[in-house]
């Protein structure tokens, strides 16, 4: 009996500890905290940039709309057209080899040049030129003067051209194989830097392109040369 009450307390001083130990570890575990995260913040130059982008656009096509009207608005009002140009006559005052074996040519052309426009003048600026060439070679080039055509008006060109070209002696050989036949293909070039008058305004320069393939019968120096075919297509580059 005295063996077993003094047994008893020892037993539930052992449970309380354990009991106290438990429930003291339970108090001490704290509930795990996950982060916050940042709030969501606007990405404002993205934002500046689709703004920038759109007003651009609009931009782009009020100025196609705007350029589209005015463009109407000179179709119908004035009935642009493109100047014409016929190739009178051409001659040849020299043909033949430098000492450095290059062939050197000189021409002489007459060009007339009309302006079927009735409300449109056309100023000829400086930089225009026409050149001559047999194949792919340019034989010689000459400038455009300076001049203004009025209203329907006919004008007469007379360009001298000069050049140089290598291979003088295989060039010559081929001319002079092609003058036995009688029809001899050149290509005559223009380009034309001009300013087209609208009444009283003056527009921004565009350029005149143009070829004329011809057919002569012989390039004989200082000697009449026949014009056989000529046939000229001109477009206008802005």
């Amino acid at each position: 009996m005295g063996d077993q009450q003094s047994v008893h307390p020892v037993l539930q001083m052992e449970g309380n500890k354990t009991t106290t130990s438990s429930a003291t570890k339970k108090t001490v575990q704290l509930p795990i905290q996950r982060p916050i995260p940042p709030p969501v913040m606007r990405n404002r130059k993205r934002n500046l940039c689709c703004k920038c982008f759109c007003w651009g656009l609009s931009l782009l096509i009020f100025a196609l709309i705007a350029l589209a009207i005015a463009v109407a608005v000179i179709y119908f009002v004035f009935h642009p057209k493109l100047p014409r140009y016929e190739v009178n006559s051409l001659q040849v005052t020299n043909l033949g080899i430098n000492l450095d074996f290059s062939l050197s040519a000189e021409f002489k052309v007459e060009i007339t040049a009309r302006n079927p426009n009735e409300k449109i003048g056309i100023y000829y600026e400086k930089g225009g030129h026409i050149g001559v060439w047999y194949t792919k070679t340019k034989l010689c080039e000459g400038p455009i003067p300076r001049f203004y055509q009025g209203h329907r008006n006919v004008t007469k060109l007379n360009v001298a051209l000069t050049g140089r070209a290598q291979y003088g002696s295989s060039l010559m050989s081929a001319l002079q194989q092609q003058q036995q036949t009688g029809r001899v293909p050149l290509d005559l070039k223009v380009d034309a830097p001009v300013a087209v008058k609208l009444g009283k305004l003056k527009m921004k320069k565009i350029r005149i392109l143009g070829t004329c393939k011809l057919v002569v019968d012989s390039l004989s120096t200082n000697n009449r040369i026949n014009i056989k075919a000529s046939d000229c297509s001109f477009r206008a580059k802005l």
